[in-house]
């Protein structure tokens, strides 16, 4: 990725290149520079990068294509093991034990069931819940799960299944408790989950798509 797209992670997305440019400046205005120094000599990528796309995650309740890059960009270059390298994977990984980045992945899969239930929907818990379950997964999650089981009575026996058994294949990796706080790191590694685990749902509907369309 150029280093300007990266950069433009870190301020609010708009289509306005020129507008988005302006912002960046003015909110960050040594990030592109500070950014493409860290590239050329190989160092560690500015903390302003992480830090801005972060803000603009929380601020949205969204996890971009751009953003989910910069996570990945970041932690990669600047290793942590609260993110290790098996949650920066280019798809989701569903071999991975790490608790934060399952924690993502089933907060995508409850907003799916939501979804699901609702098709209609256009607030879901994401807008209400998404930075407290990366934050402080241990006052949200309880209430989610509930909420879900009444969503899941809606749904056909078919997707019932399916999702409930998403829900309790992710529910078996984290064990018995929710984590009380997520450190930053960890929070990267929440919004992976998730946004992989979203990506994978949307895989699905194209594939299902162009089988249909092929038939």
């Amino acid at each position: 990725l150029w280093p300007y797209t990266l950069a433009r992670s870190a301020v609010r997305f708009s289509k306005d290149w020129k507008k988005a440019d302006e912002e960046l400046q003015k909110s960050f205005p040594r990030l592109s520079g500070d950014l493409l120094t860290s590239i050329l000599n190989n160092t560690r990528y500015p903390a302003t990068l992480l830090n801005g796309t972060v803000q603009r995650i929380r601020a949205e309740h969204d996890v971009t294509w751009a953003r989910a890059s910069v996570i990945k960009a970041y932690y990669s270059k600047n290793e942590d093991p609260l993110c290790p390298k098996e949650v920066l994977t280019v798809s989701v990984n569903k071999e991975s034990t790490n608790i934060p980045y399952n924690l993502g992945r089933l907060f995508a899969v409850l907003e799916r069931t939501q979804e699901a239930a609702n098709p209609n929907i256009n607030t879901t818990i994401k807008n209400r819940f998404f930075n407290s379950a990366s934050a402080t997964p241990s006052l949200v999650f309880p209430t989610l799960i509930n909420l879900a089981q009444k969503h899941l009575a809606k749904l056909n026996e078919g997707q019932r299944i399916a999702l409930d058994k998403s829900i309790g294949e992710l529910s078996d990796k984290l064990g018995e408790t929710f984590p009380k706080q997520l450190m930053l790191a960890e929070q990267g590694a929440f919004q992976l989950g998730y946004y992989q685990q979203r990506q994978e749902y949307f895989k699905k509907k194209t594939d299902t798509t162009e089988q249909k369309e092929e038939a």
